[in-house]
């Protein structure tokens, strides 16, 4: 059901059972998937791309221009995922021309007052909690939790199945498989309990705690640590993917401060 009181451009693309309440307003080169309920107050501004049976809330607005200076109006996207909810007052910007669209993957839930900016990648299945703010270019892996309040500085990248505690200041990179809090935000443990709800076994959380033992507890800096698992554990796909994520950082990971 679409409301005579939401304004529609007629360029939009709107699917089949959708639903606009009153005062919603979807710009012209918007893509609604089926399913989809637009909830009112919301604005979809060009460029926006919202999946199947996805739930907008009242207030949220996606799809505006980058607060990048550098922005120089190219044709830059917001898409979003398939079963993915918005709550309250949640705010997603465009890209720039670094990454050319910003990305909300499907099953993910926003809370009241997040806010995504531009060229930030969010996988699947990853919640942010209330008032969490993501700065430009932050890539979120799938089924990472940021609890509320969490400050994600520009470029920083947080791995799959990372779990970070509230009011976090993220400054580097948070590998997969772990949890992160205090401040200056810190390894906390292996977020085994998440890992085991998703389906990990035994098996597997107990390497990962390994590896993460070897890297953080076991040595004094990370390059100690790194070596130390190359010779103690023999390689796997868990191990690689860690040690992996570790090489690539540009921004360095996070430490563990000896109490």
């Amino acid at each position: 059901m679409i409301s005579p009181l939401a304004h529609i451009h007629p360029d939009a693309k709107i699917g089949s059972g959708v639903t606009i309440d009153a005062f919603a307003v979807v710009h012209a080169e918007v893509i609604i998937g089926e399913g989809t309920h637009i909830h009112s107050n919301v604005s979809l501004y060009p460029g926006t791309s919202i999946g199947k049976h996805c739930q907008i809330f009242p207030g949220a607005v996606i799809g505006v221009v980058p607060q990048d200076l550098k922005f120089d109006g190219e044709p830059t996207t917001v898409e979003i995922g398939d079963f993915t909810v918005i709550r309250e007052c949640v705010t997603i910007h465009r890209a720039t021309k670094d990454k050319w669209k910003t990305v909300v993957g499907s099953h993910c839930l926003l809370m009241t007052y997040v806010h995504v900016a531009h060229d930030c990648q969010i996988g699947n299945h990853v919640i942010l909690a209330s008032y969490t703010g993501l700065s430009g270019h932050v890539v979120i892996e799938d089924f990472a939790i940021l609890e509320g309040k969490v400050a994600a500085q520009q470029f920083v990248h947080i791995g799959k199945h990372a779990f970070i505690g509230g009011a976090s200041l993220v400054r580097k990179d948070v590998p997969p498989y772990i949890k992160a809090a205090r401040e200056p935000l810190t390894f906390a443990g292996v977020n085994s309990v998440g890992l085991r709800r998703r389906g990990f076994s035994d098996e597997d959380v107990r390497l990962i705690e390994d590896i993460y033992r070897c890297l953080y507890v076991q040595n004094s800096n990370m390059s100690k640590g790194v070596a130390s698992v190359l010779q103690s554990i023999p390689s796997v796909p868990l191990r690689d993917e860690i040690l992996a994520f570790i090489e690539n950082s540009d921004k360095g990971v996070i430490f563990f401060l000896m109490k």
